[in-house]
């Protein structure tokens, strides 16, 4: 039975003789049974299916290459994952009391949402912000704003995550000057920045620049931070906006790990050594329906990195070669029509992130396609979290779903399939040059529209949307954003610069122009700039009259 070929034969002798007489009368689910990237299912799997590397080569032991099984040698035995939740809304003060309260309800990390004007380089007081702030997020125009944020909130004691892009720069420097003013050294400061510019270009569009001077501006930041924010992830390469703008699960590992191989292309092309800040990257990944799936992918991403920083850019360190993610459930996922079932896809969604050996997770709150999410749905949401760790018993073992014949078989189908869309990138000159002529764009889209074309055929089942449906009530309570936040907003900032230097503004701008007309490292400036109480946009605009702003080409 050992031997591969006798067990193929026994295989197909079981499908003759036990299989396909039962399929006569009962035949199976007229669902095509399918992976998301359109690769069959069989009925069963077996340790044929298993990687044809053997166990040290494509599995090996947690802690170690290839890191299939896990980054950490013990996982959750030693200490559960980071419990965040993206909360951010409103003003500072309403965005801190709701931090305080998710703290004290014992999450362990925060994870900042900033309003749309924040992410795209504009003050509250724009025109462009009009009617925008404190929607999607918390209005942040000052380091004055960002005090508030985190008053009462020690930053040697909590990892923060801020989900920002275009103005990551601008952003962190007013996390390092808030940890200042309380006393704590930027070395002791510990959490993430996006700064993934690359998948703003791809799925969500919150840009500034054009890629190169984007591109800038993150390698200085890896640059800086590699010596004063040693413990700070200068980057969380995101496949979760990829994921959301439609794309399978093979396409989200292919593309993620392409947009960190140009990051790293131009952190060595900058001179860093990618031994050393190859330890602060760290990825965020989307975690969707597919339960068995969706840990196939991680698996399949963390093995994937390994060998790309190994055998692609000689790194030696194996502390660089780790793939250490955060992981967030599909927002794509949640329903209008009957909300309460996403606390259901949620908590299977937190579940595969588990099991696939997530770093940090966020689960979204079941009232999120309605709106902003209420205390209590995001308390809901955290509770699924501390449910998996303290009673699934998950957590118990390293890697419990590790030998899973489809399991194994998934991982290693999704690798070979991002390996192929890797060849077609570089092929096509690196990712930045794919993006500039759509490719990536092209094959989400397409994607996304299958999905749908499926979904409306019903060919894809989703529940209380186009099957088992029911008549119910969507009012719910829904967190509104007060309209009087923008004035509030606006006032705030006019008075803050009624009462700033404004001298000392203009030379910290000046300074600012000037060094980006050059070649120096713009990210102390940035940080000059911001402690002299510059406001973002004003800091964008200077950035925005030397690099210009980037303009999005037409795909057909």
């Amino acid at each position: 039975m050992n031997n591969p070929e006798n067990l193929k034969k026994v295989k197909e002798e079981w499908k003759e003789k036990k299989v396909l007489p039962l399929l006569r009368k009962f035949p199976e689910r007229k669902s095509q049974f399918k992976t998301s990237f359109d690769g069959d299912i069989d009925i069963l799997y077996t340790p044929e299916d298993l990687p044809p590397d053997g166990y040290d080569q494509a599995l090996g032991f947690p802690g170690q290459y290839p890191f299939t099984r896990g980054v950490q040698p013990t996982m959750y035995r030693g200490r559960f994952w980071t419990m965040r939740q993206y909360a951010g809304f409103g003003t500072a003060e309403e965005s801190n009391e709701r931090y305080r309260y998710l703290l004290s309800q014992g999450q362990t990390g925060l994870s900042v949402a900033f309003d749309l004007p924040t992410q795209i380089g504009y003050d509250s007081d724009d025109q462009m912000a009009e009617g925008e702030v404190g929607k999607v997020g918390v209005a942040i125009d000052s380091l004055e704003d960002m005090e508030v944020l985190f008053e009462g909130i020690p930053l040697d004691k909590v990892s923060t995550s801020m989900t920002i892009n275009s103005t990551a720069a601008i952003l962190l420097a007013m996390y390092i000057a808030v940890g200042e003013k309380q006393g704590v050294d930027p070395s002791r400061l510990t959490g993430t920045i996006q700064n993934d510019i690359l998948k703003e270009y791809i799925a969500r569009g919150t840009y500034i620049f054009p890629p190169d001077a984007s591109m800038r501006l993150i390698t200085d930041i890896f640059e800086y931070c590699s010596k004063a924010l040693p413990d700070f992830n200068t980057i969380s390469i995101s496949g979760y906006h990829i994921r959301e703008a439609g794309a399978d699960a093979a396409q989200e590992v292919a593309f993620t790990l392409a947009d960190g191989i140009a990051y790293v292309e131009s952190a060595i092309k900058a001179g860093l050594d990618p031994n050393v800040f190859g330890k602060r990257l760290s990825f965020f990944f989307n975690s969707h329906n597919n339960f068995l799936e969706e840990i196939a992918k991680f698996r399949a991403a963390r093995r994937l990195w390994a060998k790309i920083m190994k055998d692609r850019f000689g790194v030696t360190d194996e502390k660089a070669m780790m793939l250490r993610f955060h992981t967030q459930t599909g927002g794509s996922t949640l329903t209008a029509q009957q909300p309460m079932n996403n606390i259901i896809r949620v908590a299977f969604q937190a579940l595969a992130a588990v099991l696939g050996g997530t770093q940090s997770l966020h689960t979204n709150s079941f009232d999120e396609a309605l709106g902003l999410p209420t205390q209590d749905s995001v308390t809901i949401a955290l509770r699924t979290q501390q449910i998996i760790a303290c009673e699934t018993g998950v957590t118990d073992t390293v890697d419990p779903v590790g030998g899973s014949y489809y399991v194994e078989n998934l991982t290693d189908r999704i690798e070979k399939l991002a390996l192929d869309y890797l060849q077609k990138i570089d092929d096509l000159g690196g990712m930045v040059k794919a993006v500039q002529e759509g490719y990536i764009q092209k094959e989400i889209l397409n994607t996304a529209y299958n999905y749908q074309l499926k979904v409306e055929r019903e060919e894809q089942v989703i529940v209380g949307v186009n099957q088992y449906l029911s008549d119910e009530n969507l009012k719910k309570d829904i967190l509104k954003i007060d309209p009087v936040i923008e004035e509030k907003q606006r006032n705030k900032l006019a008075a803050l610069k009624r009462r700033r230097n404004s001298q000392v503004v203009e030379e910290a701008l000046k300074e600012l122009k000037k060094a980006a007309l050059g070649s120096e490292n713009l990210f102390p400036i940035i940080l000059n700039a911001v402690k002299s109480y510059a406001t973002l946009g004003e800091i964008s605009n200077t950035l925005r009259d030397v690099f210009g702003e980037y303009t999005e080409a037409v795909i057909l």
